[in-house]
């Protein structure tokens, strides 16, 4: 029998599955962990048991449900969060807690005196992208700076992906799509590092070999195998970011189609026939020679379902919050939110940003104040998408993927506010299921159209027009509430 492993490490929880030759789920297993804030803009994971003790504890739950022998299992993909900086001692071993993706923005000091360095229009036209919380390069300047004993004693700076792959196979690499958000450390225009923009941030044999996702890393070690339950020399692939392997498990593989990903933060992945060129969006070379994508990310989206969870509603769970959120009218009965938790990345990069709800009075409930949660995320997604627009890149389609689908209230308040329709798919389990197929891919057992047999569109959620005139009222409120308190939301961190 021929069967294919994923496993994806998420911000709060890292999800696995096991898929046969036609993609049923033969198993799938889940494991909750923490995402730790030691202060305010930072945002952390411990590898060692948060990465690495998930992928193994998964892999061989995986490996005991299915009554698989390991060798039945013929690749292995994974994905992590990300961009995100772990450095490693030469044997891999973490030196300190990994730097998350754009929720940590601890490196604003670094990327401002990058950006007057080297010249923001020499950065994009370079690197493809702007500097942002998003970028790995300024947080390897922070660790230089703040944490000179770690930076000193690294010999590798790796992210999620990179080190789960080797962990597995012992061999340091990771794919041009993680790369891609490095900068100022990777040309766009040559597909590999560069020292020239920045030299002092960090040599580049330090940094991981590239490759292609779908290029073979390397096999199972023995070491690996005993740790996983997995056969030793089992192929493992290069791997990628979640959000990329998300967007392959519903499909979006052409021109003009995007992923609309429900997680701890909303993350959009268009694929596009060129290089997108606005500073607002990210670039990255897709997961394919001569391919591209555009995306865009919250910094805070399920994450503050989480927080609302436990801190206003500890006594419930998130299917119960949901079902009292369809008590609250759309429109929230007059509540506008503002989901700026951790700053917000795209389209307005400011880390100093914050969160609020307005037009509070005695008569609202919990129900409308978590209404107004999913609206505000709702409204912030608008903005995404109306960039996209501006910059000529209006999706043809979207695809709903990600834990967040299940709440049916976010789900359909995200369609009247952004008024497009979107497409669920039979499987939700996301990047866990892009990588088992990422890995056949690489194997040559599928090719990449098979994804719509594998994972076939189940539901279509149509925007209600006659919403459309309040949203569009509240929309204008939510764009000039942050205009007018920008200002001081960035007095409170003075």
């Amino acid at each position: 029998m021929k069967a294919y492993l994923g496993i994806d490490i998420g911000t709060y929880e890292s999800k696995g599955a096991l898929l046969d030759a036609e993609g049923q789920v033969l198993a799938n297993a889940a494991r909750p962990h923490r995402m730790i804030v030691p202060q305010p803009g930072w945002a952390e994971h411990r590898a060692e048991e948060d990465w690495w003790g998930d992928f193994a504890s998964i892999s061989q739950e995986l490996i005991a449900r299915s009554g698989l022998a390991p060798g039945d299992i013929k690749a292995v993909g994974a994905s992590g969060v990300g961009p995100c900086v772990l450095p490693v001692d030469p044997d891999g071993a973490p030196l300190c807690n990994a730097i998350l993706y754009g929720v940590d923005t601890r490196a604003a000091r670094e990327i401002e005196d990058l950006n007057a360095a080297i010249g923001e229009p020499t950065l994009f036209e370079r690197c493809g992208n702007a500097l942002t919380s998003q970028s790995t390069g300024p947080k390897i300047l922070w660790l230089k700076r703040h944490r000179p004993e770690v930076y000193a004693r690294a010999h590798k700076f790796l992210n999620s992906t990179s080190f789960l792959v080797h962990r597995l196979t012992g061999r340091f690499v990771v794919d041009h799509y993680t790369a891609a958000n490095a900068s100022p450390l990777y040309d766009a225009g040559a597909l590999a590092w560069t020292a020239d923009l920045a030299p002092d941030i960090v040599s580049l044999e330090r940094m991981p070999e590239l490759a292609w996702s779908t290029e073979i890393a390397g096999g199972v070690t023995a070491r690996a195998a005993a740790q996983t339950g997995l056969a030793e020399g089992t192929p493992v692939i290069v791997g990628t970011i979640d959000a990329a392997a998300e967007a392959v498990s519903v499909g979006v593989l052409a021109p003009g189609q995007m992923m609309l990903m429900y997680g701890t933060t909303i993350f959009t992945v268009l694929v596009a026939a060129s290089r997108a060129r606005d500073a607002r969006l990210w670039w990255a070379p897709w997961l394919f020679p001569g391919q591209h994508a555009a995306l865009a990310g919250l910094a805070t989206s399920g994450a503050l379902t989480h927080w609302f969870r436990d801190q206003l509603a500890p006594e419930g769970n998130m299917s119960a919050l949901a079902a009292e959120a369809t008590t609250s009218p759309p429109g929230a009965r007059g509540l506008v939110f503002l989901p700026y938790f951790s700053g917000e990345r795209t389209p307005i990069y400011d880390p100093q940003a914050k969160g609020l709800w307005f037009g509070l009075n005695l008569t609202h409930t919990r129900a409308d104040l978590y209404r107004a949660l999913l609206e505000g995320i709702g409204f912030a997604t608008r903005h995404v998408l109306e960039t996209y627009a501006e910059a000529g890149l209006a999706p043809a389609s979207i695809f709903a993927v990600g834990g967040g689908v299940r709440n049916k209230v976010w789900l359909q308040a995200t369609s009247d506010i952004i008024e497009r329709e979107q497409t669920s798919l039979k499987s939700n389990l996301g990047a866990a299921y892009g990588d088992a197929f990422l890995a056949a891919l690489a194997l040559g057992d599928v090719n990449a159209n098979e994804i719509g047999r594998w994972n076939p569109p189940e539901a279509r959620i149509l925007p209600n027009a006659d919403l459309g005139p309040l949203y569009d009222r509240r929309y204008a409120i939510f764009r000039e509430l942050y205009v007018r308190n920008r200002d001081l939301m960035a007095q409170l961190d003075a």
